[in-house]
């Protein structure tokens, strides 16, 4: 029998769309949807949906956002569709005064296709820097691009050698850093960045405009999965480094919120981050942010698949259907574990998580 918390998840992002939709429209709220240029791995369309709660003057607005890396949104969409349904939550946040934005689907190609990337293959929380000044540098993935996504898979044996060479000339922290800290010289490489502000970006920015620009509070909860032990979630400062930021986030969250910048968080260090975009979109908002980030695999394993899913992506001639699908099916498994007790694990921290900035934003209203 399929549990109260199993039939909010899904298999396809057609369905966790679908889900998502009628929850928002059984809820009574109005939809937004932002249709992306591209269609789905089965010629679906596309589209970032947004669906809002609370009053349009309010001046507390919480944003919960799921799919920012595609294949992630699995997770993310079952809880948002949960939430919409969840008629306790949705009282409590009527009288709070907090208005709460759901954005599903950050990145519905890679939801689509099962990848973590947009359709330009670009990292989407990689993406948000200033594209006028010089890009950023990262000479460890430089060094070992060529590894990474080699022009073989499996790696040939001297590929495989020369990164354990790597990871032991320079620890496991470095080569996690230099693989996903962001890069912006290979195109085809993975955790790049762009070379220009994606749909993805500029949407996002709009939509901070258009829904924040009355709000003196703001609050994000972005939902992610694949760092840390399964099924536990990590609470990791989205903010730019700032004292009181931090403190006003471990009043709400605890004091175990990690930080990308100190070697708190199973993250490497990021830039280009998703987060940071209300401090350039709302500067006048007391802004408090937190990426949600639920534990599946080994990160080696998770790095280990991404690598066979640029590999297939970008090899000419392409790759047989079979290999690209098992490829698909192998990073779907790495960012989504589709078990109840898994499900039930999230979805009980996301909404203690989300039921805590809704107080934070409320007492601080």
């Amino acid at each position: 029998m399929t549990s109260a918390i199993e039939q909010h998840f899904s298999q396809t992002y057609e369905e966790a769309r679908g889900k998502f939709l009628l929850a928002s429209d059984e809820a009574g709220l109005p939809l937004q949807c932002r249709e992306h240029p591209k269609r789905g791995r089965d010629g679906e369309l596309l589209a970032m949906d947004i669906a809002r709660s609370g009053a349009p003057e309010a001046t507390s607005l919480l944003i919960i956002s799921s799919g920012c890396h595609g294949v992630e949104g699995f997770c993310g969409s079952g809880i948002q569709s949960f939430m919409l349904r969840d008629m306790q939550w949705q009282r409590f946040a009527k009288q709070a005064g907090v208005a709460v934005l759901y954005v599903h689907a950050l990145n519905p190609h890679g939801f689509s296709w099962w990848r973590r990337t947009t359709h330009e293959n670009v990292d989407l929380n990689r993406n948000f820097i200033d594209f006028s000044a010089a890009l950023p540098p990262n000479e460890g993935y430089d060094e070992i691009a060529d590894w990474l996504v080699p022009d073989s898979w499996p790696p040939a044996p001297e590929v495989a050698l020369a990164l354990d060479r790597y990871v032991k000339a320079h620890g496991h922290a470095a080569y996690q850093a230099a693989a996903s800290g962001g890069q912006y010289r290979h195109p085809d490489g993975i955790f790049y960045g762009g070379n220009a502000p994606t749909w993805n970006n500029l949407v996002v920015r709009q939509l901070l405009r258009e829904h924040a620009s009355k709000a003196s509070k703001l609050a994000w909860i972005d939902i992610h999965t694949g760092l840390g032990p399964s099924g536990v979630g990590e609470k990791i400062f989205g903010c730019r480094h700032d004292d009181a930021s931090i403190a006003r986030a471990r009043s709400w969250w605890g004091k175990d919120v990690t930080q990308l910048d100190d070697g708190s968080s199973t993250s490497a260090p990021l830039q280009g981050l998703l987060w940071h975009a209300p401090h350039e979109e709302c500067p006048h908002a007391e802004y408090t942010a937190m990426g949600l980030e639920f534990g599946t695999v080994a990160i080696d394993e998770m790095i280990d698949a991404l690598r066979a899913d640029h590999f297939c992506w970008r090899a000419e001639p392409p790759v047989a259907p079979r290999l690209q699908a098992e490829a698909g099916q192998e990073l779907k498994a790495c960012f989504y574990v589709d078990d109840a007790d898994w499900q039930g694990m999230v979805f009980g921290q996301a909404r203690t998580a989300v039921v805590q900035a809704l107080c934070g934003l409320g007492a601080s209203a």
